[in-house]
């Protein structure tokens, strides 16, 4: 089998090697910082013994795995497909996802551990002071990570840094709750409630990690997303040629950064091959200049029929059997099924 790359591959390499540095970069940057708070929330254990900063710890190391495999997937998502890999590599993004969800689920079940023996036995905080002050500075450098992957997550279309960025948020909500339990501790004298802190902890990053395995399980079966079917039903509504008489089978999913895009599209029966080429054609690029650079789209032309006279104001028409009557409403809803044309 000729394993030969295509003519293009090398030019999408080079698109690669320009559009994949910053997401490295980031998920390099994560993980860098994910290591040093988790240092400085074990040290803050260390000094406390409180079962609260525990939980946040606990937390921080999932941190650190998932900026870790953050690193690989992004490197390989951003990759273009190739003889072996036709579609690409974007779905390691939902391997990534859903190995963070369960590692957050563990930590979790390790939080609730924890923390129920920390409510049946109380224990003295020593150095609580020192302990809520480191915790206060690790939370403002969180908070800062969080909001940078996320908008460049947002920005290049990766699952993987939106999915850290999300969970370092979550880490610095997690942060501020046990700040705020502590300061309570701090206050009031009641050490119980420092074990049922780290319980609401364990149950706020329990209901990330399910968030994000369902998100990652969604990938994997290839899920339809309302939203992108919804924006491309509107971009061709909005920009309808008279001949696009109607569309249909239209499905479209995300591959990481990728979206694949097919449906069918109806033209007039009386058309040329050449002029229903140059119709598919135009079609195919408008939806590129929408979806981006890394889409993949397939268009099937199809011949009309009479049940599509109805939508259809091509005017004159020698094959027409009944009157236009409507004009028709692309959306999510009428665009998935095999109706007129088949």
């Amino acid at each position: 089998m000729d394993r030969t790359p295509p003519p293009t591959y090398k030019a999408a390499m080079q698109l690669f090697a320009k559009t994949a540095v910053p997401e490295v970069r980031a998920a390099r940057l994560s993980l860098a910082v994910a290591v040093v708070l988790l240092a400085v929330k074990m040290w803050a254990y260390v000094l406390t013994d409180s079962a609260a900063i525990l939980s946040d710890a606990l937390e921080s190391i999932i941190n650190v795995v998932a900026a870790a495999f953050a690193v690989l997937s992004v490197s390989v998502a951003a990759k273009p497909a190739d003889a072996r890999h036709p579609y690409g590599h974007g779905n390691i993004e939902y391997y990534a996802a859903w190995f963070e969800g369960m590692l957050i689920l563990f930590a979790a079940a390790a939080i609730f551990w924890e923390c129920f023996d920390k409510i049946a036995n109380p224990q003295p905080l020593p150095r609580l002071g020192a302990g809520i002050g480191l915790l206060t500075a690790a939370s403002g450098v969180n908070l800062w990570l969080g909001l940078k992957l996320l908008r460049q997550g947002k920005r290049s279309g990766s699952l993987t840094l939106e999915a850290d960025g999300r969970h370092v948020l979550t880490d610095v909500y997690t942060s501020v709750g046990v700040l705020l339990g502590l300061g309570l501790v701090w206050a009031t004298g009641w050490l119980w409630l420092d074990g049922l802190v780290a319980c609401l902890v364990g149950a706020n990053i329990a209901w990330t990690g399910i968030a994000l395995v369902r998100q990652s399980v969604s990938g994997f079966m290839n899920e339809s997303d309302p939203a992108l079917l919804a924006g491309i039903c509107d971009l061709l509504r909005e920009r309808r040629h008279p001949s696009w008489i109607d569309i249909h089978r239209l499905r479209a999913i995300k591959s990481g950064r990728a979206v694949h895009v097919d449906l069918h599209l109806i033209l007039p029966r009386d058309m040329t091959l050449a002029e229903a080429h140059e119709q598919v054609d135009a079609m195919e690029k408008l939806l590129l200049a929408h979806l981006g650079p890394d889409a993949d789209v397939m268009i099937h032309a199809d011949p009309c029929d009479p049940p599509c006279c109805p939508v259809c104001d091509a005017n004159p028409c020698e094959l027409r059997q009944s009157a236009c009557t409507e004009t028709p409403l692309w959306s999510p809803d009428n665009t998935g099924d095999p109706v007129r044309g088949d």
